[in-house]
């Protein structure tokens, strides 16, 4: 009975040890707070305004590359509220367009919607960091699932966004992006020829 009594205890004291790595040490436990005053002040009214180019690498349950995309994407403010509507082309060949409605409250608040989003996104403005947390319907072709969504956008000084967002089904994470977003138009640095070849 005893060793019944070990085995469980030893089972749920892990269980608590998952938990609370998931809670407070994860990518999912950071908060919009720890941003403020450390770095550059992530406007949404101007990083996210005209259009913008971005490019991104989308991952598997197992860490493994599974599509790639380019988006073209165009933000339009009028006062407090914003539209960003995105274009998204896979290496698959599929195209996949979007629209977010995105409105600023008081204190750097977000309140965000598009199609496939399921209810309302929240999320929050501070420092140079953008946090979002939604739930998405995926396409039919991609099984159609309702997945738990935490995105987060860093400002970098040059003005470019690097994005991140994790996905999940029952907390269990099944994807994650990791895209990069900037003015359209703006240089990408290209290797010299003699460092392309090494």
């Amino acid at each position: 009975m005893t060793s019944i009594v070990s085995a469980v205890l030893g089972a749920l004291i892990v269980i608590m040890l998952i938990v609370l790595r998931s809670r407070l040490l994860s990518f999912r436990a950071q908060s919009p707070e720890e941003y403020e005053g450390k770095g550059p002040e992530f406007d949404l009214r101007r990083h996210l305004s005209g259009p913008i180019q971005c490019e991104g690498v989308i991952f598997g349950p197992t860490g493994r590359v599974s599509s790639r995309f380019v988006a073209e994407m165009e933000g339009r403010w009028e006062g407090e509220r914003g539209i960003l509507a995105e274009v998204f082309r896979y290496d698959s060949g599929a195209v996949q367009h979007r629209a977010w409605t995105l409105d600023l409250r008081p204190g750097g608040e977000i309140v965000a919607t598009a199609a496939d989003v399921v209810g309302t996104g929240r999320g929050r403005v501070a420092g140079p960091g953008v946090m979002l947390r939604y739930r998405i319907r995926l396409t039919p072709e991609a099984g159609g699932h309702v997945l738990d969504v935490v995105d987060w956008m860093y400002l970098m000084e040059n003005g470019t966004i690097i994005n991140r967002s994790q996905f999940r089904k029952f907390g269990i994470k099944v994807a994650e992006l990791v895209a990069t977003m900037r003015p359209a138009g703006a240089q990408v640095v290209e290797a010299p020829a003699d460092m392309a070849a090494e």
